[in-house]
């Protein structure tokens, strides 16, 4: 794999094998052109360390067979790799993962999923690691994604992340062909919650988190963290740390 700094994001470039073309755009543009019979492939550009921030994206995206468009990124200790997926070509990986709930955010739902990799490669070499996708229902190929809102669904549902490494809004393809254009920003961080859309889940009362109170975060919402500049207290539950980059308001 190949990795970087352009244009003033980090880059990522994964390639098993096969005819995959990488190019670094300016800023946060890059494209990716890949024909028939690739292996699998990853590619994109973002931040290392990732955070809970609303990430902005356009695309000119045009997968032939099997490919993904998503925020994806990983997280040690536990060491997680994860998918926010915007977009898809002919196959929806839900059919092997293991159903876990459902979240509203950006103007659709999206359902949540758990998988597991036994002996696969990771950022961390040959390793055993679970793997958590929130896969939205109205496919778009731009927008704003409020991470937060995953992340602390994610949460909800027991699904616990580490400390943030890499994220990027990559374009994934496996054994197909395509091209891709993709321009991705940041638009600050969130405490999730209401923010552009709210979050709820099937595990949670109905309604889910419907917000904050004042200036402090909502249930399930970030109140801390290394790098956090939002809100610091909760308007429900208490703030409690998973890791020195991430503290949520949890019952």
């Amino acid at each position: 794999s190949t990795t970087g700094t352009s244009g003033g994001y980090y880059f990522s470039f994964y390639n098993s094998a096969g005819d995959v073309t990488y190019t670094n755009d300016d800023g946060g543009e890059y494209s990716v052109t890949w024909t028939s019979g690739s292996g699998n492939f990853v590619a994109g550009k973002g931040w290392n360390p990732g955070s809970a921030q609303d990430v902005t994206f356009t695309a000119d995206y045009q997968p032939d067979g099997n490919s993904y468009l998503s925020v994806y990124g990983w997280t040690t200790d536990p060491l997680v790799e994860y998918y926010i997926m915007e977009d898809f070509g002919t196959y929806n990986p839900a059919s092997s993962l293991t159903y876990k709930g459902s979240l509203t955010s950006d103007g659709s739902s999206y359902d949540v999923y758990e998988g597991q990799r036994v002996n696969e490669p990771s950022i961390d070499g040959t390793a055993t690691f679970n793997q958590y996708w929130s896969i939205r229902a109205d496919s778009r190929t731009s927008g704003t994604v409020t991470t937060a809102n995953h992340f602390n669904a994610w949460a909800s549902l027991g699904m616990q992340m580490g400390a943030f490494n890499y994220q990027i809004l990559s374009t994934e393809g496996y054994e197909s062909s395509g091209t891709s254009t993709v321009t991705v920003g940041s638009g600050g961080s969130s405490s999730g919650g209401g923010g552009r859309g709210g979050t709820t889940t099937t595990s949670a009362p109905s309604g889910g988190s419907t917000g904050s109170s004042g200036s402090c975060s909502a249930l399930y919402g970030q109140c801390g963290g290394t790098g956090w500049v939002g809100a610091t207290c909760c308007s429900s539950g208490t703030c409690q740390e998973s890791n020195s980059y991430y503290s949520q308001c949890l019952d």
